[in-house]
């Protein structure tokens, strides 16, 4: 059983005796004893591990009233409960005001002092006992909470793998080289986030925009790997890639990442002064993600190489799409990407074409 601890502080040798006395038949209560404050300050400092302190008030050194300021301030100390020891009800009253849990009056009477030293003994028990619990709980909080965030982490990872392999199911089928898929989703993401957007937004559209171009594996074969141009209805069934990604991810609201990435493959060929298509939407009409997605999708198309075309200069990669500010592209963003320009780079240099898979022309090219 724990014993109950008690330090008494009294410049009174006599009282001090006699509180050692009252107890002395209670095996589980140990008596720590101090003649003025400052000793019993120094007392705490070594063992602060005291479920009462019997205060006197008039001593030498340091009395009762300076000693209970210093106990009342420090953050463990101010835990343990002081009964305060006086004959003066003035005293009384401001050792109470003072942050004092109770007081017995002298002389003292040894069944009232056991009995009061004794239930403040036990709520400081149960205290401590609620804090080790707390701090038990606690513990126990911050391990599930890292457990949970490793695995949401986990969770976000995967998530954004399998948008990204979906985004890929479409590469496969055209002439598009594989880390387009990594590079304008990384874009998308830096320009989400130069444009203010908040963390999980921009998280949100770094996983969604991998599936911009998703609607192309519904567009036959003769149109999506024609090398030469499209004749204008070869052009209308090509344009059909946005809507038959619409469809492919409907119905998501309740996926967040599934939703967004619908928005954007509907979306992503609208033209910000109105002529594009699906649907001809024009400026905020278009939504913010594919307004961004649109930027960081020609960017790379213009700036790296096909199957039918060398890659693009950055200088002429960034004139081409300024002849674009506010037809083609939300000016404000596109501005935005060409301040910043040098963190992009920094993308394109991550994500070289040569890491990735060969395109299906490849594949086959390959096996004849």
């Amino acid at each position: 059983m724990e014993k109950v601890r008690v330090l008494a502080v009294d410049d009174q040798e006599f009282n001090l005796d006699l509180i050692e006395f009252a107890f002395m038949e209670d095996s589980d209560v140990e008596i720590t004893k101090a003649i003025h404050g400052r000793e019993a300050l120094d007392i705490l400092e070594q063992n602060a591990d005291y479920h009462v302190i019997l205060l006197d008030l008039a001593m030498p050194v340091m009395d009762g009233f300076e000693t209970l300021v210093h106990l009342k301030a420090h953050p463990l100390w101010s835990q343990i409960p002081t009964i305060v020891v006086t004959a003066n009800a003035e005293e009384k009253h401001r050792a109470l005001r003072e942050g004092a849990s109770d007081f017995l009056s002298k002389p003292i009477d040894v069944e009232e002092l056991k009995l009061r030293m004794f239930i403040h003994a036990k709520i400081k028990k149960f205290q401590d006992q609620l804090a080790f619990s707390n701090q038990i709980l606690e513990q126990k909080v911050k391990e599930r909470t890292a457990k949970l965030a490793q695995a949401l982490a986990l969770a976000k990872k995967n998530e954004y793998e399998i948008s990204a392999r979906l985004g890929k199911a479409s590469e496969y089928r055209d002439l598009e080289t594989g880390m387009h898929i990594k590079r304008m989703s990384h874009y998308s993401a830096k320009l989400a986030e130069l444009a203010g957007l908040e963390a999980q937004e921009v998280e949100l559209i770094l996983y969604a925009s991998p599936l911009h171009d998703i609607g192309k594996v519904g567009i036959p074969d003769r149109i999506l790997l024609k090398p030469g141009r499209f004749s204008p209805e070869e052009f209308e069934i090509m344009k059909l890639h946005s809507v038959l990604g619409g469809k492919m991810l409907a119905s998501s609201e309740e996926y967040p990442v599934i939703h967004a990435g619908r928005i954007i493959a509907l979306q992503h060929h609208e033209k910000y002064d109105g002529t594009g298509y699906p649907e001809g939407l024009a400026g905020d009409e278009i939504h913010l993600h594919a307004r961004i997605v649109t930027i960081a999708d020609v960017f790379d198309a213009l700036s790296s190489e096909r199957v039918y075309k060398k890659a693009f200069s950055i200088e002429k990669t960034v004139e081409i799409m300024k002849e674009g500010r506010g037809i083609h592209f939300d000016p404000k963003l596109l501005d935005l990407m060409i301040e910043n320009l040098e963190r992009f780079l920094e993308i394109k240099a991550a994500f070289p074409d040569e890491e990735e898979t060969p395109s299906i022309i490849n594949l086959i090219d390959q096996l004849q």
